[in-house]
């Protein structure tokens, strides 16, 4: 349905030289001329320009949480009916005993940067009572925070002792008191939440023009992978590229220039896209997708995350992936 979506859209633009191409090359040839629209940056411009981007461009999370470090704030923003980012509810919070970011366990640190919830813990799951009634446990460390050398775990939202006292700060934790953590349990899907953490405020209303940008060279990058450029498929890659599973850009060169050599057609969608600024950072952005690859000899469908900075050309260069 989305090829005969956006092959009528390119009809209206192009009809004569659309179905003149069909009628002498076919169908291949008029996708491969739909997925090069897809990589202009014109067409993503259109496409978000009535799109909320307050926290960046995103298609999977209708909850986001947003915490201020500074300030021991923890916010939640909801879509509302007109598709919009709407401020909730701040919660006070405390967090990590030592300010900055987390680096290594038992640092006393609470991390920055951007992680899914991955399970909810009650006690019905034996939550020990020193984390109050529920505690939400969050994806760090991330696929970022791993390539630059961070460690530790259990980095949690949860709710204060129900039969023990504690310290205002916590060794790296999100904490809130009791009644707001159960507050919040009612008004999230941790499967459709994603939380933001910075030293201050959460930076807001990012750029258009920049997230058009990274969204067409993301497509650009498909493109090449797609019809087996691999001069264009690794120029967007960074010479500091160090994959999730420590393989290092000369590597991956080489192994990337074995796959492409094999020129399968192939066919890669992009579902569930997610473009943020990534906090305390300069022209670094976290992306995730759903990738649905196939090929004649291999077959994937899951996440996908790259991290990208943009360098002074305002090219897309990927650092890491996983």
């Amino acid at each position: 349905m989305k090829i005969i979506f956006l092959l009528l859209i390119t009809l209206s633009l192009y009809s004569n030289d659309i179905l003149t191409n069909y009628r002498i090359n076919g169908i291949d040839n008029i996708e491969k001329q739909m997925d090069l629209e897809l990589t202009k940056k014109e067409y993503w411009s259109n496409y978000i320009k009535d799109i909320d981007t307050t926290f960046g461009y995103i298609e999977s999370y209708p909850n986001i949480l947003t915490c201020n470090k500074e300030k021991s704030t923890l916010n939640l923003y909801r879509k509302d009916l007109n598709n919009t980012y709407s401020f909730k509810k701040e919660y006070s919070a405390y967090t990590g005993k030592i300010k900055g970011d987390k680096i290594k366990e038992g640092d006393l640190k609470t991390p920055i940067g951007i992680y899914q919830i991955t399970k909810k813990l009650s006690k019905k799951t034996n939550l020990d009572s020193f984390y109050g009634p529920l505690a939400f446990v969050t994806s760090y460390p991330n696929t970022y925070d791993k390539y630059r050398g961070k460690n530790g775990h259990g980095i949690w939202i949860h709710g204060l002792p129900t039969e023990q006292t504690r310290d205002e700060f916590t060794k790296g934790c999100i904490a809130i008191d009791n009644t707001n953590i159960e507050c919040l349990n009612r008004n999230i899907d941790i499967d459709k939440t994603l939380l933001i953490i910075n030293s201050n405020e959460v930076q807001k209303n990012i750029s258009k023009e920049t997230l058009a940008t990274i969204l067409s060279q993301l497509y650009l990058w498909r493109y090449y992978w797609l019809f087996d450029d691999i001069e264009g498929y690794l120029n967007f890659y960074s010479d500091e590229f160090l994959r999730f599973d420590g393989m290092n850009f000369n590597k991956f060169k080489n192994y990337k220039t074995r796959v492409f050599k094999k020129v399968e057609k192939k066919t890669i969608i992009f579902n569930d896209i997610n473009v943020l600024p990534y906090p305390n950072t300069q022209d670094t952005y976290y992306i995730t997708f759903k990738e649905f690859y196939k090929s004649d000899t291999f077959k994937f469908t899951g996440d996908k995350t790259l991290v990208v900075r943009i360098d002074e050309n305002k090219t897309m260069k990927i650092v890491t992936e996983k």
